[in-house]
């Protein structure tokens, strides 16, 4: 007897459960059911639709040969059933079936089945704040929510549009507004930070400052309170905790949590963060029910703990190991190190891992390097800056953790890519340093950027490299309490000699041994170069010398610097 399968969900764990089933069992009788009418889509491209990246909406939702996955293209060509416009209503576990709705109709019926996926995704978090449903707010959670802004936007309906919410949802949507259509955006982030739950603060910083220097306002410590407008007119403010913003649009991109109420109701284990509980097999706490995706809590392989990740490229890797179960295999997803990337105008930033002060909340004893280096050779024309900012633990020397931002996507996302696998390993700081990475001067240093982070974080573990973090250097400076120590050239050095002349010193690094004299022996400095090494050497031949052991070395030098505030150089200075 062939093998009855319901699949509720249809967007991106769900398609790659029924197609990889029917690739390893093609007579298994899979049923899609969703309750949009689109289906097999990549939400993740909403932002690049709006923002004009991607023409036309039918591009997130067809094949790589342009094909519509829509329902008849899985009803013909993979042999899947699909049932668009129908609702899920309630699981009947004893008697095996599931009673489902057609929206359009509103006829109910029950679904036989052997097995059951569960594939329901997440739902926007709406915040508790009068206004939300009025004409022209916005989430971005389906395809019907993009064609609407775009449209609205096309009509030229949007001058001015507020995204609430500073994570990455929130950060792509205002470059969408901004880039292509020159709206004027607004970003309101009620935390301290940009993405606070997947960057450190440094990293935040760099991010705020290329949101603002393309033209994005952006708000911290804010908390919107309302939104104003009526229903006939629609919006025309949001009202925050300090002030007015008018507005014509507004984005609410708060963050999701999974939509497990069918599973809840149906009596399945739920864990602490509200997701499904599943194996490593991806079974819930009924064997014959399999869960993944946004809806799903996993484990992250760091930190321990179990934790919804809404990525898609989590959930598809899922759907195929659900897949492949179901058709008797015994594949197992082991968990997550929370790997992504995106795109901030021409800026990239990625991680994994755990952020430093998440591993402080873990209960590690955590400590980070900062290197600034080419992402290239040095000597090749087109390379460009790049940030790494490495973590590990002090004691175990494990690293924990990895953020990077740069220029050039490619090279951003492919150093992140090589320590994220290394994460579930528990590789030590030793292991990065000598990772083994592909080497050719258009594509890399002969001393990767990856392996100097490491080589970095491995002297401030062992001490001999005492380091302040950029931002706790920007905040004791400007209150006027240490000098500066640059051992750049006059050239280089010469314009911030000009802008703080009480306490910015100069000695190049080729002459400070033989000018040590001139180094203050009775107050603490802090040493910089342009990223780094430099000054981590001269470092050295103080303490060598005894002339100032109170020195600490500025992580990612006047390159990390100039990222975190641009204001801080002298006046055209490049």
């Amino acid at each position: 007897m062939n093998q009855k399968v319901v699949v509720v969900g249809a967007v991106a764990l769900g398609p790659k459960v029924a197609c990889r089933l029917k690739r390893l069992d093609p007579e298994a009788e899979v049923t899609l059911i969703d309750k949009d009418r689109y289906i097999s889509y990549g939400g993740c491209g909403i932002p690049y639709y709006v923002g004009g990246d991607v023409t036309e909406l039918e591009g997130l939702y067809s094949t790589s040969a342009h094909v519509p996955r829509d329902a008849k293209y899985f009803e013909n060509v993979k042999g899947v059933r699909v049932k668009i416009r129908t609702e899920a209503i309630s699981i009947d576990r004893k008697g095996k079936a599931i009673r489902i709705r057609d929206l359009e109709t509103g006829m109910e019926e029950d679904l036989p089945y052997d097995k059951l996926v569960l594939a329901t995704g997440a739902r926007p978090v709406i915040p508790p704040i009068p206004g939300t449903k009025l004409p022209g707010v916005f989430v971005v959670s389906s395809l019907h929510d993009a064609k609407a802004i775009k449209d609205r936007i096309s009509r030229g309906l949007v001058e001015n549009a507020v995204v609430i919410g500073g994570g990455a949802i929130g950060l792509e949507m205002a470059e969408a507004l901004t880039d292509l259509w020159g709206i004027e955006t607004t970003l309101v982030e009620m935390m301290d930070q940009l993405v606070p739950t997947a960057f450190g603060r440094d990293m935040a910083l760099v991010m705020k400052n290329q949101m603002e220097g393309k033209g994005v306002r952006v708000l911290l410590r804010e908390r919107v309170m309302e939104i104003l407008g009526n229903e006939t007119d629609g919006i025309r403010a949001i009202v925050t905790d300090q002030r007015e913003i008018p507005c014509d649009l507004v984005v609410l991109a708060v963050g999701v949590k999974p939509y497990t109420d069918l599973a809840g109701d149906a009596g399945l284990a739920v864990g602490r963060s509200g997701g499904i509980l599943v194996d490593q097999r991806m079974r819930t706490s009924d064997p014959d029910i399999f869960a993944g995706g946004d809806c799903v809590e996993i484990l992250h392989l760091v930190s321990g703990e179990y934790i919804p990740m809404p990525l898609g490229s989590l959930a598809n890797r899922q759907g195929r190991v659900i897949g492949t179960n179901l058709a008797g295999g015994h594949e197992r997803f082991a968990g997550t190190v929370g790997t992504f990337c995106v795109k901030i105008f021409d800026l990239t930033v990625a991680r994994a891992g755990l952020t430093e002060k998440q591993a402080l909340e873990t209960g590690f004893d955590a400590v980070h390097a900062t290197v600034v280096q080419a992402d290239r050779a040095h000597f090749y024309p087109t390379m460009k800056l790049m940030y790494v900012k490495l973590i590990a633990d002090r004691r175990t020397r494990r690293v924990l953790g990895i953020e990077a931002a740069g220029w050039q996507g490619d090279a951003v996302k492919a150093r992140v890519d090589a320590v994220a696998v290394m994460l579930p390993l528990k590789a030590d700081v030793n292991d990065i340093s000598n990772l083994e990475v592909a080497y050719a001067p258009p594509f890399a240093s002969a001393m990767d950027i990856v392996n100097n982070a490491a080589n970095s974080l491995d002297n401030i573990i062992s001490g001999r490299h005492e380091t302040i973090d950029v931002i706790d250097f920007l905040e004791r400076f400007k209150s006027g309490r240490k000098r500066v120590l640059d051992v750049r050239s006059p050239v280089q050095a010469g314009p911030f000699v000009e802008k703080y002349p009480d306490r910015w010193l100069n000695i190049n690094q080729e002459e400070l041994s033989a000018r040590l004299d001139e180094v203050p022996g009775d107050e603490p400095l802090f040493l910089v170069c342009g990223s780094g090494p430099r000054s981590y050497e001269s470092q050295l031949l103080l303490r060598q010398k005894g002339i100032n052991a109170q020195t600490l070395n500025i992580q990612g030098g006047i390159g990390m610097i100039l990222m975190s505030d641009p204001e801080f150089a002298p006046e055209g200075y490049k």
